[in-house]
């Protein structure tokens, strides 16, 4: 198991570090970036534990979530944090997740790191599926996924409770067959 990097043009995913705590309680405070996520706004003492919980965790730990901090390359910057977990029982299946600060937003930097994860992960030996839950009212998330070319599989119907009210929510699902299929093209 080792830290993970994944490169593209502008952008590298590596592991948040203490240095991220101001980039990251800015976008992470904001009301608007956590609108469809599972968690609520950010204190400063929450960024710091945050941080502190995941940057020394090593990718490939089944039924483990890692967040990743998203530096734009020139700046140095962190512009946003995603998320990766491996199945519990398949290390062949992920759930990925994207969050952008309010100021990188409508900039590609979405689009750029999710193909990055999705070119690392189908790169793996015998990789086969990346699912993605996104909130329906979420139509910015919608339209990424399906831009690139997550296939809808399922809708949830008031599944979840949060932010003090019931939510529901689309899965969206990508096969290393389908990617390979799409990045040919």
């Amino acid at each position: 198991m080792k830290q993970l990097v994944i490169e593209t043009e502008r952008l590298r995913i590596r592991n948040l570090k203490d240095a991220d705590l101001d980039d990251f309680f800015d976008y992470r405070s904001n009301p608007e970036v956590t609108k469809y996520q599972g968690f609520d706004v950010f204190t400063i003492e929450q960024s710091v534990e945050f941080i502190s919980q995941q940057k020394n965790k090593k990718f490939g730990f089944p039924g483990q979530w890692v967040q990743y901090g998203i530096e734009n390359k020139n700046t140095r910057h962190l512009i946003g944090d995603c998320a990766i977990k491996l199945d519990q029982y398949d290390l062949r299946l992920a759930e990925i997740g994207i969050t952008i600060s309010h100021k990188q937003q409508r900039n590609g930097y979405a689009k750029e790191a999710l193909i990055g994860i999705l070119n690392f992960l189908f790169n793996l030996e015998d990789f086969h599926r990346v699912t993605e839950i996104v909130d329906v009212e979420n139509e910015a998330s919608i339209k990424l996924l399906e831009n690139i070319g997550f296939k809808k599989e399922g809708h949830f119907i008031e599944n979840i409770f949060f932010k003090g009210k019931w939510g529901s929510e689309y899965q969206y699902a990508m096969l290393k067959k389908d990617w390979l299929e799409l990045s040919n093209q």
